[in-house]
């Protein structure tokens, strides 16, 4: 037979289709050869124009055709099949194009799919909320659709069981024992009570923004392939030689972040009179630290945490609490620069969710929020900042003052 590209343009019978070759990331070696290799000369336009197949053994031209390939992740794509893609970065949906999704299409689809209409279930919007941010943890709308189909499902059952004890009694027969509940009432509108009941209890708990008592803890924010999430990051101190423990899972990228927040913490204690324990000017003196980040059980890599490590590691040496509205992310440098960072968008939807009202960033992601949904830029106030002074002086009540303040506004006296 022919191969699967030439059967294709013999299916379709032009010379210019559309070609679709999904889940290209996912392409094995086996003993029959390499099909990343053959699709090397298939993407080239350099070499397609006569591509020759195995079965036909004449040159044909597919460079009249357009071909679209999809991956969940560009890495285990071959270097060499990549270079001949142009790639387009799609993000995962968030929480309101879910929303609108669910109740456009999906809840409809499943309605249909199950022979229910309108007038006999309804799924209020904060029920499906629910839903999407408590029953399923994922970029797409694949688990969401199963989750409102094992809703539909449930509901077609009472509405056949309603249906049921109608006809038995409009026959003139005794209903028997078991079947003599009443229909239920149209429409069946699912509350968080009876999702609960349908789809048992909740399987993920979103992370919400708590009220920050101890110094020593400040809320960072993450990107995962599913969104955004807050993060806190915990801090503690105890009398030792200066050693500094991290745990939580953490890549050799985060660990670096931690060294060079302590590090430019170390550099400007005096500034900001931070101290150690016994009030000594050097904060690791007689003093080991150690930083956690839940949860535990989750890998975590990036640089995007380097501001949330100095602001939780300035408040545990000051003593000072960190607002417990405020939400950060930025790369940090030696000199007390921050850097910009990816993922601004899901983080801050995820900050958004959690009821974080201000959102501190690099200045230069401030082209990244003409992204976001209007209604989120509203209600959150975000920070974009170029230095650690900044960023510090924005995660505490009253600002975070320094001696370096002072110095840069001297009060001029007249010598005349």
């Amino acid at each position: 037979m022919p191969g699967r590209i030439v059967n294709g343009l013999k299916t379709v019978g032009v010379n210019n289709p559309v070609f679709l070759l999904d889940e290209v990331d996912k392409l094995g070696k086996s003993l029959q050869g390499d099909p990343a290799a053959a699709l090397l000369e298939v993407l080239d336009p350099e070499q397609n124009h006569s591509f020759t197949d195995h079965y036909l053994n004449v040159a044909f031209d597919l460079s009249q055709v357009l071909f679209i390939a999809t991956a969940n992740t560009t890495a285990t794509i071959p270097p060499a099949l990549l270079d001949r893609m142009e790639v387009l970065q799609v993000p995962g949906y968030t929480q309101e194009e879910k929303l609108e999704i669910a109740h456009r299409h999906l809840i409809p689809n499943q309605l249909e799919q199950h022979g229910l209409t309108p007038q006999q279930l309804h799924i209020p919007q904060d029920t499906t909320e629910d839903v999407i941010s408590r029953y399923t943890r994922e970029a797409g709308v694949r688990s969401l659709e199963r989750k409102i189909g094992a809703i539909c499902r449930a509901v077609a059952v009472k509405v056949a069981e309603g249906n049921r004890v109608l006809e038995t009694s409009s026959s003139g027969q005794e209903p028997q024992q078991e079947d003599k509940a009443a229909p239920p009432e149209m429409p069946i509108v699912i509350d968080h009570v009876a999702l609960k009941d349908i789809l048992g209890p909740p399987l993920f708990d979103m992370e919400v923004s708590e009220r920050l008592t101890l110094p020593g803890v400040a809320l960072g924010l993450a990107w995962t392939p599913l969104g955004g999430e807050i993060m806190f990051v915990e801090a503690s101190r105890m009398e030792g030689e200066g050693q500094l423990t991290l745990t939580g899972q953490l890549g050799d990228v985060m660990k670096e972040s931690a060294h060079l927040a302590i590090s430019w913490l170390r550099a400007n204690a005096k500034t900001y009179q931070l101290t150690n324990l016994v009030g000594g000017p050097d904060p690791m003196e007689g003093t080991d630290i150690h930083l956690h980040f839940p949860a535990g059980a989750v890998t975590k890599d990036g640089p995007s945490a380097g501001v949330t490590i100095v602001t939780c590691l300035a408040s545990l040496f000051s003593g000072r609490l960190v607002r417990s509205d405020v939400a950060m992310t930025g790369e940090i440098t030696l000199r007390g620069l921050v850097l910009p960072v990816g993922g601004i968008k899901d983080k801050v939807l995820a900050a958004h969710r959690a009821g974080v009202k201000r959102v501190i960033l690099p200045k230069r992601n401030e082209k990244d929020l003409e992204e976001l949904p209007a209604n989120v830029r509203a209600d959150l106030d975000f920070v974009m900042t170029g230095n650690l002074d900044e960023v510090l002086n924005a995660s505490f009540d009253g600002g975070f003052p320094g001696k370096s303040s002072v110095r840069s506004h001297p009060q001029l006296s007249s010598k005349l």
